[in-house]
């Protein structure tokens, strides 16, 4: 490798090297300050560096939306490919772990530490290389690195027992899902002899559909548990109910921001040889996902067992759009995601709101909240309408381009010629689906507005890095439903570029 390749392939990986060494910088303040007032210190230290890094990202990503950008080339041996697809993704990634480092500085039950943040920077370090890997031993390394602090953070609560059980748990299924995934990446490169994918890809087109097939099959198990689509969810109502909020919160944007960013990349860009072999079998994986979550969801009456549930239709939903291949599919995918984050954590954030003010998590705990705190109760009206699919919030667009791409799906049959809209009934059931959640979503409003508590409905104080975080991710919502164009136009050029 020659000092211009170094330095290439170096500038290419630069926010993943700011962010090992913001985390160096967060747990090593810990350990110099033995002061706990100090403690508080380490969130914003967290919350500054990543906007730094932030602005490096997107002053990164501005020249690559240019129309006359060179194309982008892989580094480091073709190991990591940094295109505009992925730097959307690091966006994601970094906004959400930096909401969460902001409500988790007065998360009551928990005792951020820096070892706590710098978890969370690791695993977004981590996140970060699985949406730039374009090579599956880069792409399983960054799997397991994520996973890991994941783990952790589940159960950073030791001394709370469903923290605990979460981290457990989450564990469990996440070493038995990545070793089945695994597999399948193993069988791959025992099919062709090829670790990167566009070597992969090539050497597919000459193998039979069977053992291609099953090798899929496999690593979908891996991607599943990441997305938690049906029947690989069975981790996320026990983890999210008893993983620290904020934690609970990144789990539920950004690993599965990170799954869907794997999942893009690898199923377009290996298994585009078979595509039509796939389309089926993940178009059957969303109808189950979304379906499972939503019905699952009606009965809960823990707060965060339900949103878990709706996470996991939500993955249903953006199943529709990679079921969709091509560019509609594509940018409706990556915008859904973006939505999804900012809608998400609001939503979690009033929960802790909530948590920090009754001790419980139980829907009905939360009845008169909006004569408690106005404020806090309308982020939660945002969010419930934004994830419901209401305009003119972001979650209307992102539904709405994820079914328009479904519906403008066409292919052409093989024997006959004919061109066809065979995905057009999987919009439908992605509609009806979504009229089924509007009523669990309009049940938590109705005791948040309309019931009336058992004690005193008295304002209530919520701290100012809670509101500043629900504020920040409201405006999003508000901004990316209002201004939807330019963002979904941002989402089409990157999926242009991505294949």
């Amino acid at each position: 490798m020659t000092a211009e390749q170094l330095t290439q392939g170096l500038l290419a990986i630069l926010p993943e090297i700011l962010l090992l060494v913001l985390a160096f910088v967060v747990i090593g303040f810990d350990l110099v300050a033995r002061d706990r007032k100090h403690r508080r210190a380490l969130g914003w230290t967290s919350i500054v560096g990543l906007m730094v890094i932030l602005i490096v990202v997107i002053g990164q990503t501005i020249p690559l939306t240019a129309t006359d950008a060179p194309p982008v080339q892989p580094v480091f041996s073709g190991m990591v490919r940094i295109d505009l697809t992925v730097q959307l993704f690091r966006i994601m990634f970094l906004v959400a772990a930096a909401l969460t480092c902001l409500i988790s500085i007065d998360f009551k039950p928990l005792k951020a530490l820096g070892e706590y943040y710098g978890l969370i920077l690791f695993a977004a370090l981590g996140m970060s290389l699985m949406a730039a890997s374009n090579n599956i031993i880069m792409l399983y390394l960054s799997l397991e690195t994520t996973g890991i602090m994941l783990y952790l953070l589940a159960g950073f609560m030791r001394d709370v027992r469903p923290s605990t059980e979460a981290g457990l748990k989450y564990f469990l299924f996440g070493a038995f899902t990545s070793t089945i995934m695994l597999y399948g990446l193993s069988l791959l490169y025992g099919f062709t002899g090829q670790t990167s994918y566009q070597g992969i890809s090539a050497a597919l087109v000459n193998l039979d559909k069977l053992p291609v097939m099953v090798a899929l099959v496999l690593v979908t198990v891996g991607f599943g548990f990441k997305v938690a689509a049906v029947p690989f969810h069975m981790w996320t109502p026990d983890v999210y109910e008893g993983a620290p909020t904020p934690i609970t919160a990144f789990i539920s944007v950004a690993s599965k921001a990170a799954g869907f960013a794997v999942l893009l990349r690898f199923f377009l860009l290996v298994f585009g040889p078979v595509q039509e072999q796939w389309i089926g079998l993940i178009a059957a994986l969303s109808v189950a996902t979304m379906t499972v979550g939503n019905v699952l969801a009606i009965p809960q009456r823990n707060i965060k067992r339900m949103l878990a549930y709706s996470s996991i239709a939500q993955a249903g939903y953006v199943l529709i759009g990679v079921a969709a291949v091509g560019t509609l599919g594509t940018a409706g995918v990556l915008y859904y995601l973006a939505a999804y984050v900012l809608t998400n954590i609001g939503a979690f954030a009033v929960v802790e709101a909530v948590t920090n003010m009754t001790g419980s998590e139980l829907i009905k705990d939360m009845a008169g909240f909006s004569r408690k705190s106005p404020g806090v109760a309308f982020g939660l009206l945002a969010a419930m309408l934004s994830l419901s699919g209401v305009p003119p919030l972001a979650g209307f667009f992102a539904k709405f381009y994820i079914f328009s791409a479904a519906v403008g799906y066409t292919s052409t049959d093989s024997v006959t010629g004919i061109v066809g809209h065979p995905l057009v009934w999987l919009a439908v059931v992605g509609v009806l689906n979504s009229i089924v959640a509007l009523y669990y979503y309009l049940i938590i409003l109705k005791v948040v507005y309309v019931d009336r508590s058992e004690g005193d409905e008295v304002e209530v104080k919520v701290s100012g890095t809670l509101k500043v975080g629900l504020g920040v991710a409201v405006a999003g919502m508000l901004f990316m439903g209002v201004f939807a164009a330019p963002w979904y136009t941002l989402a089409t050029q990157a999926a242009q570029l991505l294949r």
